[in-house]
């Protein structure tokens, strides 16, 4: 397993203790909202700005180190598993939300009925539902 400070040293990203705190928060909660994350950098390394995390994540989201995930009604959430073409699972009731793999298998799931001219290289999927701790508050079960 590549650690953070290689993998950003291999894009020629300059290391610093901000962005190594982000991407291992990412790493630690998949799925956090980016305000979850500013708290845990803090805790982390101490004091360190609301835009430096900001920062962070974007750069990480455009290098492709970690996934920026934004559900409807939702805050972006952020993930490191970015090598794979997995969906997720979003509680309605509490907004828990898990990772799912790819219903078909792993790229098959990219292949559109008609891709309209397009070079398809990811599909973004999000089933919503209740998780088993919700389904009793809104009288529902599991299928």
């Amino acid at each position: 397993m590549i650690d953070a400070q290689q993998m950003l040293r291999e894009r020629g990203i300059q290391v610093t203790a901000q962005r190594l705190a982000v991407f291992g928060a990412v790493s630690a909660r998949p799925h956090a909202t980016a305000d979850d994350l500013v708290d845990d950098v803090r805790a982390s390394i101490g004091s360190v700005s609301r835009q430096a995390v900001f920062d962070a994540l974007t750069m990480l989201t455009e290098e492709g180190l970690i996934r920026r995930i934004q559900p409807a009604r939702s805050a972006a959430r952020y993930e490191d598993r970015v090598d794979d073409n997995h969906h997720h699972l979003v509680c309605r009731g509490c907004g828990q939300m898990v990772d799912v793999d790819c219903a078909v298998g792993y790229r098959p799931c990219l292949e559109a009925a008609d891709d309209n001219g397009f070079a398809i290289d990811e599909a973004e999927v999000i089933y919503w539902g209740y998780c088993g701790d919700c389904q009793p508050a809104v009288g529902t079960s599991g299928a």
